[in-house]
C-alpha cells in the first residue's frame, strides 16, 4: 500500500506549483477489474457512460472558473447510486493528466472506497479526526487508478455527526483543497435528506450533486433533499438507472 506525502515510502509526488509530476502508484487496475468495479476508463465499451461523466465534469469545472473545489455527491435515498457516482466522478477528474482527484469516503454506514485499495487500510478519516497524532498523509492511499487518491472511512463509524462538525474536520477539508490547486476533492456522503452527516458535509462542500434513482423516489423527496442541502449548494441532479 502506497501513501503520498512526506512518507519515505513515496519518492515522488505532485508539486504545489500546479505542474503534475509522476505520482507514486500501486499496480494499475486492469480494464477487466475496472469493468467489475463499474469504473469508467478510456477505451471502455460503454462510451456513453464515460462521455456522460466527462460532460458533468466539464460543466462543473466551467462553473467554477476552472478553480479546484470540494464536490459532495449524495443520493436522495439509501442505495440510490451515490457511491457509484462519486467514485466515477473522481475517476473522470483523474483522466485529465493535468489534474488529480481525491475521493473521501464519508459514507459511514455504507463505505465503498475500500474496494479500490485491495487491502485493509491502516487508518482512515475518522481515525484522523479522533487521533491528533495522525497526519493527513497517513490516511491518503493510492487507488490503482492514475492520479486518483482515496481516503477511506476509518474504524470509527459511530458518532459521525460529531466527527464532521469538529474544528479538525473543517481544517482537514481546507487543507486537502488548498494543498494542490490541481486537485479536485470528491466527497462520497450519506443521503443528505436522511442523515445529519449529509447536511453537515454539504456545509463543508463548495458544490453538491444529488443522485436520484430513476422511478424510486417522489418529487417531494427530491425537493426535501435539495432543501436539506441548501439550494445555493446544489449544482445539479443526476438521474441514475
Amino acid at each position: 500500500m502506497m501513501i503520498e506525502g512526506d512518507n519515505p515510502r513515496v519518492s515522488r509526488k505532485v508539486q504545489a506549483n500546479g505542474q503534475i509530476k509522476q505520482m507514486a502508484e500501486i499496480a494499475s487496475l486492469s480494464p477487466a477489474e475496472l469493468d467489475e468495479l463499474k469504473i469508467v476508463y478510456p477505451g471502455m465499451t460503454n462510451t456513453s457512460v464515460l462521455n456522460t461523466f466527462r460532460e458533468i465534469r466539464t460543466k462543473l469545472v466551467s462553473g467554477a472558473n476552472k478553480n479546484n473545489f470540494v464536490l459532495m455527491i449524495s443520493s436522495i435515498c439509501h442505495e440510490g447510486g451515490g457511491s457509484f457516482t462519486a467514485l466515477n466522478m473522481a475517476a473522470v477528474f483523474a483522466l485529465d493528466k493535468t489534474k488529480t482527484a481525491l475521493l473521501i469516503d464519508c459514507n459511514l454506514y455504507q463505505p465503498t472506497a475500500d474496494k479500490l485499495l485491495g487491502v485493509e487500510p491502516d487508518f482512515g478519516l475518522t481515525d484522523y479526526l479522533v487521533n491528533p497524532d495522525l497526519d493527513v498523509d497517513d490516511i491518503i492511499y493510492a487507488s490503482g487508478i492514475d492520479r486518483l487518491r482515496v481516503i477511506p472511512v476509518g474504524s470509527h463509524i459511530e458518532g459521525g455527526a460529531e466527527y464532521f462538525t469538529s474544528e479538525r474536520m473543517c481544517q482537514f477539508v481546507l487543507s486537502v483543497k488548498e494543498r494542490y490547486p490541481d486537485r479536485y476533492i470528491i466527497i462520497d456522503a450519506p443521503p443528505v435528506g436522511l442523515s445529519a452527516e449529509g447536511k453537515i458535509l454539504a456545509e463543508l462542500s463548495d458544490y453538491l450533486v444529488l443522485v436520484v434513482p430513476y422511478g424510486k423516489v417522489t418529487e417531494q423527496q427530491i425537493q426535501a433533499g435539495v432543501s436539506a442541502a441548501g439550494e445555493d449548494k446544489v449544482s445539479g441532479i443526476i438521474f441514475n438507472n
